[in-house]
């Protein structure tokens, strides 16, 4: 699977949250089903909290490598995967 391939099409046909704070908010609403942890991801403590039912990828780039993938100008340290869309991001994982 190529994980970066994947990350755009959850992004274009799913729902995606961008963000440590969105992906906390994802966590309580027990609405995340993956969380791509870019490698320098500032707060990985979040990671400690219950996380039944939700996948973790580690993204082999840092938090700017994560954003130009997700085609934005600014770092993104987490993206989570809400509704992967037509990804097989979940299948894959």
């Amino acid at each position: 699977m190529d994980l970066v391939k994947e990350i755009k099409k959850a992004i274009s046909t799913g729902k995606v949250y961008f963000g440590i704070e969105q992906a906390k908010k994802a966590i309580k609403k027990g609405e995340a089903k993956i969380l791509i942890v870019a490698k320098n991801c500032p707060d990985k403590n979040f990671l400690g909290e219950t996380l039944e039912n939700v996948k973790i990828i580690h993204f082999d780039g840092t938090a700017s490598d994560l954003g130009s993938v997700c085609g934005k100008m600014f770092d993104i340290s987490v993206v989570t995967v809400v509704d992967p869309g037509e990804s097989s991001i979940i299948k894959e994982q």
